[in-house]
């Protein structure tokens, strides 16, 4: 539990016409509806998307996005554990969504490694779910879905916010949210956290700092200008150290149980974004945006691997390791959107073009000579690094390269909306590598694709729109078949039929959608010795349901269940085929299994959700 010490002042101009103006005042002028990058309502989109807002979030009290998605329909998160943080692990329909995007960019990661931005809560006005595969749209994506974290923004409302707080784990938290204007034309917000504290798990701490500021310049009544400045230093993010299933079914270990050893436990990360969005009105149909970020990260972690562990005594075999990583990177998505009428046909259209680039290095190395831990009876401070003996090192440089054509047409005819889009994308990734003294080998692979959907809504005059759409995507392989070179992209593909509902005055949105997944060329093999095959398949199905309701102005309840169904369809060992995918990952870490198995989560997921929450937060007397 937080205790407040200060919480918030507020000072608004003007609460009558807070409703009417909600969008436009919360969202910004740049804002644009992830399903479809237009500023078109979401309502219209016919394909799920869902939004937690930031009312929702401050009530809950959450501190990452990992958290804030929980309660999410379909969303499965956290998947190391609530006490691993340093990057957001979220799987959708079944499927890893590692990259989030942040104002409609990617937060990009190097493959496979660590080096990404994670954004605090505290600059999120809410998060958008856009789910089934988003290739159409945003290029190499997985088929499950997407999470889009919209940004605050400035507003021509003064606002101050200020928070110090303690409570449970050591915690002691100031913050400060302040908006206003500047001159006429230019608003301004300032954003600013700093955040320590002792964690559930024994001897493991977390320490952050944020700043973000950002304008807003109506250059003119045409054009709109936004410059944003996000930074991010945690010292400490955690501990990442998997404890064995087996220990935990033991019942001889408590939640708090860590693994790792003080002497041996450091995890940092850095990074800045920096960018800017314009928007030109042509005239009163056709307008232009450019959304461009700069982006760097550092991040380095010295750590524990567990390795064999005996249930009957508690002891854990443990190997060490330590990353140093780097990254730096530009992302900028172009786009034209107007308004044509063809007879009783209207179309929203939309053309753009985007790019982003990231590169890095990373030096990794292992260590042997590791002194065990019993678990049962943890010591976590006897380790001497100095005693530890180099077994492998590596050096790893990498780079990718994505560039983007696309197009839509959301087409509206009576109470039909209709939508069509394709996209086509070329896409370059580079690693050059060296391994134990060995001469650097370099890895160069060219993919491009072609990604399309289609999707239809009856938008019924009671606020009932049935839905359906066709939708596909793609993600460059990773793995490398017998002459070493990558597999066959990953290509995905959905059916979904739904129905959307919203009642006259908003009070009240539910939604259900039933949903079929194929993702094929996914890399399998025998056993860990022979090379991958880009043959396998995945099978994902399932049902969402989602329901939200203002009892009054003070209780908003939210409700959804959710059952998810995988099934492996094809593999090069017949016996997995039907079975259900397990999270391989977590298997081998825990029982150092040498053969392999595909890497996708996980068993049938069937959850229910019914929480509720005050619709608006508590007041306490001003600051003076």
């Amino acid at each position: 539990m937080v205790t407040p010490i200060v919480a918030f002042a507020e000072d608004n101009n003007s609460q009558t016409d807070a409703s009417t103006d909600e969008q436009m005042t919360v969202l910004g002028k740049t804002y644009r509806n992830t399903a479809t990058k237009t500023s078109l309502a979401p309502e219209e989109t016919p394909q799920t998307l869902n939004v937690i807002e930031s009312e929702q979030m401050e009530q809950r009290g959450v501190q990452s996005v990992m958290q804030a998605l929980r309660y999410a329909p379909g969303v499965s998160t956290e998947n190391k554990g609530g006490a691993v943080v340093l990057t957001d692990w979220v799987k959708i329909r079944g499927f890893d969504s590692s990259n989030n995007y942040y104002d409609g960019l990617m937060l990009p990661g190097l493959p496979g490694w660590n080096a990404k931005p994670q954004i605090d809560p505290i600059a999120m006005e809410r998060l958008e779910i856009f789910k089934g595969p988003t290739s159409v749209l945003y290029g190499t994506m997985p088929p499950g879905g997407m999470v889009n974290i919209i940004a605050k923004t400035p507003k021509f409302e003064e606002s101050t916010k200020v928070n110090l707080a303690t409570g449970f784990n050591n915690l002691l938290e100031a913050s400060i949210d302040k908006t206003g204007v500047l001159s006429d034309n230019v608003a301004y917000r300032f954003i600013a956290l700093g955040r320590k504290k002792d964690t559930q798990v024994d001897h493991v701490q977390e320490e952050r700092y944020v700043i973000a500021p950002s304008i807003d310049w109506n250059v003119s009544d045409k054009t709109f200008v936004n410059f944003n400045l996000y930074y991010q230093n945690d010292p400490q993010l955690g501990q990442n150290v998997t404890v064995p299933l087996a220990a935990i079914e033991s019942g001889k270990i408590s939640p708090s149980t860590f693994a790792g050893d003080v002497n041996y436990n450091d995890i940092s990360r850095e990074f800045m974004l920096a960018g800017y969005k314009i928007k030109h009105d042509f005239n009163n149909d056709w307008s232009f945006f450019q959304n461009f970020r700069y982006m760097t990260t550092k991040f380095n972690q010295k750590s524990t691997n567990s390795g064999a562990f005996d249930q009957k005594t508690g002891e854990l075999q443990r190997t060490a390791y330590s990353t140093d990583e780097s990254s730096k990177g530009i992302s900028v998505d172009n786009q034209l959107s107007g308004f044509a009428s063809t007879g009783a046909l209207d179309h929203y259209l939309l053309f753009g073009v985007d790019y982003r680039s990231i590169e890095g290095d990373v030096d990794y190395n292992a260590f042997g000579n590791v002194d065990s831990i019993n678990l049962y009876n943890p010591d976590n401070n006897k380790l001497n690094p100095n005693n530890f003996v180099k077994t492998y090192y590596s050096n790893t440089d990498v780079s990718m390269k994505q560039l983007g054509a696309y197009f839509q047409d959301q087409m509206l005819i009576d109470n039909w909306v209709f939508i069509a889009g394709g996209r086509y994308d070329w896409v370059e990734s580079k690693t050059i590598g060296s391994a134990g003294g060995a001469a650097p080998s370099e890895t160069v692979t060219r993919d491009n694709n072609f990604s399309y959907r289609v999707g239809a809504m009856y938008q019924f005059d009671n606020g009932i729109s049935p839905f359906a759409n066709f939708a596909t995507s793609f993600e460059p392989n990773a793995k490398l078949d017998a002459n070493g070179n990558n597999l066959k992209p990953e290509k995905g593909e959905q059916v979904e039929a739904g129905v959307k509902y919203s009642s006259f005055d908003n009070t009240t949105t539910a939604s259900a959608a039933l949903f079929h997944i194929n993702k094929r060329n996914v890399g399998v093999r025998k056993d860990g010795a022979s090379p991958y095959e880009a043959i396998g398949e995945v099978r994902s199905q399932g049902l969402e349901l989602e329901g939200r309701t203002l009892v009054n102005d003070n209780l908003d309840v939210i409700a959804n269940y959710t059952y998810t169904d995988m099934e492996i369809t094809k593999d090069e060992n017949p016996n997995n085929v039907d079975r259900k995918p397990f999270m391989c990952r977590i298997t081998q870490q825990t029982y150092g299994l040498t053969t392999p198995c595909m890497k996708v989560p996980c068993v049938d997921f069937e959850s229910v959700v019914v929480f509720a929450m005050l619709a608006k937060p508590l007041k306490t007397t001003p600051l003076t």
